[in-house]
Formats: C-alpha cells, structure tokens, sequence
C-alpha cells in the first residue's frame, strides 16, 4: 500500500486542481448503442474526487488490519477533504447540480475539523516525547 505523505497530496492535488481548467470535452459513441458518453474535464475531475473519497475506506481498512483494531489514519483524513472539495467543486461549477452541493457541502468541514484535531494531537504526543 502507499503512503500518503503531505508532499505527495498537495501534488496530487495540484495536478487535479489544474485538470478541469481545460474546457474541452470528448463524446465517446458507446458500443451497441446509439448512446453518446460525453466525457468533459470536469467530469473526470468529479470522477477523481469520488474516486479519492471511496477509496479512503480502503485505507482505513488496511491500516486497522495492520493494527488488529479500528484506526483512522492521517492519510484517511486527507483523502476525505482532498475527495469532498473535489466532488464539490464539481457539482458548483461543473454539473450545477443541487442536490450533489447540498449532500457534499458539509463533509470538506467536518474532514478539515477532524484533520486539524488530528495534527494538534500528533503535535502534542511529540511535544510530549521530546520533553
């Protein structure tokens, strides 16, 4: 598995903040169908960013496999603001969608809340241990 430092994550979320400033978009004919995908930046940036928010589950489940018990790492919390804001920021400017900016406007808060408790805490236990 990876791990998911700060200097990697801010990278990731760079190279994906830039992706949907394209506005160029490409229409796939599906085969057996007279159906048209229209796959734009935005969408796959939405698509990214539901891809970051699913997956954080399987970094939670591998860490407490390794551990014998329920842990929710760094990298968990991370992968949930860096996921929320990019669903987010989807469905404000690239589907214009309601009900997905009414479902997804809480969750960059409360990942960001818990993030910040979780680097004060880490903080604390290396003052601790230094002193």
């Amino acid at each position: 598995m990876f791990a998911l430092d700060g200097k990697k994550s801010i990278s990731i979320f760079l190279f994906l903040t830039l992706l949907p400033l394209l506005s160029h978009h490409m229409e796939i004919q599906l085969p057996l169908s007279d159906l048209t995908f229209v796959l734009s930046w935005w969408k796959v940036w939405g698509l990214c960013g539901g891809a970051m928010f699913t997956t954080r589950w399987f970094v939670q489940m591998y860490y407490s496999r390794k551990a014998g018990y329920s842990v929710i790492p760094l990298g968990y919390w991370i992968m949930s603001l860096l996921g929320s804001f990019m669903l987010l920021t989807y469905f404000l400017f690239g589907k214009n969608d309601s009900v997905g900016i009414l479902t997804n406007l809480l969750p960059p808060f409360v990942a960001a809340y818990n993030l910040r408790l979780e680097l004060a805490y880490r903080k604390k236990q290396r003052a601790t241990s230094n002193g």
